[in-house]
């Protein structure tokens, strides 16, 4: 009977221990490389849906899960120029981190060495998350994959780019039958059947005689023969 009692005592104590280690994580990390968001879930609850940007072509973040083993309020990257990575949470022995990142222009597309990059203020907000729960009890998922996310990328650049080309069509541009639509319309030939010749508008004035006479003009040859006046005869001699 006490040899029963110590078997029974030996297999709850091994159930325990392997409930304890499939428990799910206090806090889970859920990074999805394909959408670029990551989400935040706190006692099965989901808390918070970020943007992202993880590793670039090249420098892809890895898949898998892992457990947090470090934090650092202040971290600057060693490999990439004392680059700030403000709010780090460690997640690998290679040095991918959770980080917050000033580049937010470019957070929702991968850009990335590797590591998950949050703006500032989110970076902060998880980093408190992490230090209340506590390194071993969070637990970092990452699935999907960045080149998903620069084909989803191309494809938007693409339609966006199909939906501005109507306002730059030329008449190079348009299909056969709908040039003359951007053209003056031609006039219609009054004679069908004949050439067609422009009609020639008739002159303003006659052009058998002038409109005016323009006065001669008057020769004074003549006068340098003649004395302007005849000289009377007999009254003074």
């Amino acid at each position: 009977m006490r040899t029963n009692n110590i078997l029974s005592g030996l297999m709850a104590f091994g159930i325990s221990l392997i409930a304890c280690s499939t428990a799910p994580a206090a806090l889970l990390i859920k990074v999805d490389k394909s959408a670029q968001t990551l989400t935040v879930t706190r006692d099965g609850q989901t808390v918070h849906t970020w943007p992202v940007s993880t590793g670039r072509t090249g420098y892809a973040t890895p898949s898998g899960s892992f457990t947090t083993f470090r934090m650092e309020a202040e971290h600057f990257s060693k490999e990439w120029d004392d680059a700030p990575m403000p709010h780090s949470v460690f997640f690998t022995k290679q040095g991918h981190a959770i980080h917050g990142s000033f580049d937010t222009k470019r957070l929702g597309s991968p850009a990335s060495h590797g590591c998950v990059r949050l703006s500032p203020a989110n970076a902060a907000k998880l980093f408190s998350l992490v230090q209340q729960e506590g390194l071993p009890n969070t637990q970092v998922v990452l699935i999907g994959s960045e080149q998903v996310a620069l084909d989803r990328a191309k494809l938007r650049r693409l339609a966006h780019g199909e939906r501005r080309a109507p306002d730059r069509l030329t008449n190079s541009d348009m299909p056969t039958g709908s040039i003359r639509t951007l053209q003056r319309p031609v006039a219609a030939d009054p004679n069908p059947g004949e050439e067609y010749t422009q009609p020639v508008a008739p002159p303003r004035y006659g052009t058998s005689t002038p409109p005016y006479n323009r006065p001669r003009s008057y020769d004074f040859s003549a006068e340098e023969h003649q004395p302007p006046y005849a000289k009377p005869q007999g009254l003074f001699n």
